[in-house]
């Protein structure tokens, strides 16, 4: 029994080492189809995610994909929300893998999320969006320039130093 019980953990272990391993290609633009995944707003609009950036040009962009039922998420919200009111220049969008739109505006009211711009991926985890940038674990935050370059690919920290010198750098 012990061995089983030794063998499920390394397995358990290995399975969440994998999935937070960062993608082997860091990519710097969206593909098109990532571009034309339907995202919903709060109040049941539906928009492609090229509408989304349009809707926020000029500006610079912190994705955050996240979702209410992930703890890992909600252990750092709070984090993620200070980095938004220190960089006040840069959007935050919020953009949710909650599993239905109930449990989306309960995870916002919640985590009083209502004040950020957020959006719901309704087609779930494996969308074209997720797709394109290999998304193996939330939360993930990417940081999209003016231009709508993808400058960071994959933080899964809001207080990761490299995020945030990022930011401090785009955020001029």
């Amino acid at each position: 029994m012990k061995k089983f019980v030794f063998a499920a953990m390394m397995l358990l272990i290995g399975l969440v080492a994998f999935a937070q391993e960062p993608p082997k290609e860091m990519k710097t633009s969206f593909s098109e189809a990532a571009l034309n995944q339907i995202v919903y707003t709060p109040e049941g609009d539906s928009l492609s995610m090229k509408e989304v950036f349009r809707k926020h040009k000029g500006k610079v962009l912190v994705l955050d994909i996240w979702a209410g039922w992930c703890k890992d998420c909600i252990a750092v919200m709070q984090e993620s929300k200070n980095l938004a009111a220190k960089y006040p220049k840069v959007k935050f969008i919020y953009l949710s893998l909650d599993r239905n739109d109930s449990a989306w505006h309960k995870a916002m009211d919640k985590y009083q999320l209502k004040g950020f711009a957020n959006y719901w991926f309704k087609a779930g985890w494996k969308n074209d969006f997720t797709n394109d940038i290999e998304l193996n674990w939330i939360p993930r935050y990417m940081v999209v320039d003016r231009r709508r370059k993808i400058k960071g690919y994959y933080f899964v920290h809001p207080t990761d130093a490299k995020f945030t010198e990022l930011l401090d750098s785009l955020s001029r």
